[in-house]
């Protein structure tokens, strides 16, 4: 199994409502990528509080190697991934990746 880990430092301005938008398209992809597992997304309840300014974030469980790869070129995935972008604070530098084998 691989363990698809992704924070995101979205924009102050991002309202929650957008926020939870993207995530519930993001749940949605296990109906739509074979080898998903289990999709998990929302705001860090940490009582640590070192969150670095990720503080939504998901994970995705994938069967293997080979269905994150499926994953990360699905045309339904492409949207996603924009739009976390879009709405990360500097784009790209506002999100967060790590695969785990677990």
């Amino acid at each position: 199994m691989i363990r698809h880990i992704v924070l995101i430092n979205f924009r102050p301005e991002i309202p929650e409502a957008t926020i939870s938008a993207i995530f519930s398209d993001v749940q949605a992809l296990k109906a739509k990528i074979p080898g998903v597992l289990v999709v998990t997304a929302g705001r860090s309840e940490s009582p640590e509080q070192i969150e670095r300014g990720f503080k939504h974030g998901f994970v995705i469980d994938f069967t293997d190697w080979s269905a994150l790869e499926s994953y990360q070129n699905h045309p339904e995935h492409q949207p996603i991934s924009a739009s976390l972008i879009a709405h990360a604070t500097g784009g790209l530098e506002g999100i967060l990746v790590f695969d785990l084998p677990c």
